[in-house]
């Protein structure tokens, strides 16, 4: 369930809170992975943080072009900055 109405509206946005959930900021235990999916009863698109068993611990709703674009950015992970 994702009780949380923010919307990412950019990659710039994207790559932002990945990093986020990379480096721990969101306080999540156990993240095992990052996708990018649809919500079944309404289509809407969301970023989503899974477990090592595939169970949602985390979803942020993105804009469809966030979706149908940042697909790479979420498979390879932001770029780290040194």
């Amino acid at each position: 369930m994702i009780n949380d109405q923010e919307e990412i509206s950019s990659l710039a946005e994207l790559e932002a809170f990945l990093l986020l959930v990379e480096n721990g900021g969101l306080g999540l235990e156990n993240v095992a992975g990052i996708a990018l999916a649809t919500h079944n009863s309404n289509g809407h698109p969301f970023v989503a943080v899974l477990d090592d068993k595939h169970q949602l611990l985390l979803g942020r709703w993105v804009t469809q072009d966030v979706f149908e674009n940042g697909k790479e950015l979420v498979r390879t992970g932001p770029k780290k900055t040194h």
